[in-house]
């Protein structure tokens, strides 16, 4: 006789999902058992732990540990561009410090050249006043900018007035051929006056009568000279750079000046 074929979910026994399900609910089970357990530990044995762990370890809330001041590294990964950020910062405080030295050591150095380039320079002027009849009309000093060459007011002009006298020429002529000879750089004329108060009829004040007369001397080279006008600068300062006391009338014949400071070339009057 032919067999018969067996009818689906026929049979005795029970389904084979509720064998999974009953898996699943025993893990849970135990999963819960396991949570009230932990969660009748002993308080101040827990605390002993976490200090214990604390102490050797550096460890703090939420697992973070400490590396460097303020910089935190927990939850895996996510903290590595912190760590990176205060090697970084660090590699580069150590990197300020030795640009912040060089940068003074280089300063000291060009501080040095330029003073020494400018002593140089003043030998040279000297050497060449000397040489004339004009060593008692000019005076010569020196920065570590400039070498300046000044001339009393009274030698060029008369009071009161900007033209230059006939007398003060052959001393111009002199500091001409200087300045031809040793001026690679800038030139900047200065006229100076005292404080005393002047009101005529071409000047209203001290810093126009300052100003022309440093306007004619620049105008006196010009005239006299092959130098660069472009390099040559002129200015009035007025009473405003005194030199000497202008209380009293040997002071104020000294602050009526003008002053020809010749730049060289390391100096930044360029």
């Amino acid at each position: 006789m032919a067999r018969k074929k067996k009818e689906e979910g026929g049979g005795g026994g029970s389904p084979a999902w509720m064998a999974t399900f009953s898996d699943l609910m025993n893990l849970l089970l135990c999963f819960f058992v396991l949570l009230f357990s932990m969660s009748t530990m002993d308080a101040q044995k827990l605390q002993q732990v976490a200090a214990s762990f604390n102490q050797n370890f550096s460890i703090f809330s939420g697992g973070a540990s400490a590396i460097g001041d303020g910089i935190l590294i927990s939850n895996g990964v996510s903290q590595l561009n912190e760590l990176d950020d205060y090697i970084n910062s660090t590699g580069k405080t150590a990197e300020s410090d030795q640009m912040v030295n060089d940068l003074e050591e280089y300063e000291k150095q060009m501080a040095e050249k330029q003073l020494e380039e400018s002593e140089q320079l003043a030998e040279k002027v000297e050497e060449a006043i000397d040489e004339s009849q004009f060593a008692n009309e000019i005076d010569v000093d020196f920065t570590s900018q400039y070498v300046s060459l000044t001339l009393n007011g009274a030698l060029l002009f008369d009071s009161g007035s900007a033209d230059i006298k006939e007398e003060a020429k052959p001393v111009l002529d002199k500091i001409g051929q200087i300045l031809s000879r040793y001026a690679e750089s800038t030139i900047e004329i200065e006229g100076h006056t005292d404080n005393v108060p002047i009101h005529n009829s071409r000047f209203a004040d001290n810093n126009e009568l300052s100003s022309f007369r440093a306007l004619s001397v620049f105008n006196y080279f010009m005239e006299t000279t092959f130098l660069d006008p472009a390099k040559i600068k002129h200015s009035g300062r007025g009473e405003y750079v005194p030199v000497a006391d202008n209380s009293t009338d040997q002071g104020r014949a000294q602050n009526r000046r003008v002053e020809i400071k010749i730049y060289h070339s390391l100096s930044t009057g360029e």
